[in-house]
């Protein structure tokens, strides 16, 4: 096929297909009136039903004649306590579909919640933990002090800040040793703190 063939066949393929089709400019419009008559039809249906069930009765009421036997009013009672009945049990039941969605719902909201609380440490816990990473942090700056030869005396004071202010960690054994190691140490000489 030559070029010009294919552009004929091409052309009159869109002249047979018709313009094209946009979509409307207010598709969410669209969307919200199938939605509306979508739940009408939904709520509609179960009233329907009665209404043809009420249509039904007047009907066959007017069948029967105008003359009516006490046998036919007693069937038409029975049949309005059926109906009052139906209507009790479905406003029951609908009652009882809205708490059971309502509690489902409250069930994932505190699934949630305590999913959320799992992801909490413990306060304790991360006290711990900060006052164990302060008391190194101390520790390592009076080492660094320490090596500096003009502020022997400031390590010293830090290290025995530790012990002071953090018996408990490891970071106040490491203290410890350290002020042990040191020779010449005003607490090893005097037994006290300087």
């Amino acid at each position: 096929m030559t070029k010009d063939k294919i552009e004929n066949l091409l052309r009159t393929a869109d002249q047979t297909a018709g313009p094209v089709k946009t979509l409307s400019a207010d598709l969410a419009a669209i969307v919200r009136r199938r939605a509306r008559r979508r739940r009408t039809i939904r709520i509609a249906a179960p009233i329907a039903a009665v209404v043809a069930a009420l249509a039904a009765v007047g009907v066959w009421h007017l069948a029967a004649g105008t003359a009516e036997t006490p046998q036919d009013q007693t069937r038409l009672v029975s049949i309005e306590v059926q109906l009052a009945q139906l209507e009790a049990r479905t406003d029951a039941t609908l009652k009882l579909i809205q708490e059971v969605l309502e509690k489902e719902r409250r069930q994932r909201k505190l699934a949630k919640l305590q999913a959320e609380l799992a992801s909490i440490g413990d306060p304790l816990e991360e006290v711990k933990k900060q006052i164990e990473k302060t008391a190194f942090i101390l520790v390592y700056q009076a080492d660094r002090m320490y090596q500096q030869r003009n502020q022997k005396q400031s390590a010293l004071a830090t290290y025995n800040r530790v012990i002071e202010l953090f018996p408990q960690t490891r970071s106040a054994q490491t203290a410890k040793q350290r002020l042990a190691e040191i020779p010449n140490n005003p607490i090893n000489e005097t037994g006290s703190r300087i």
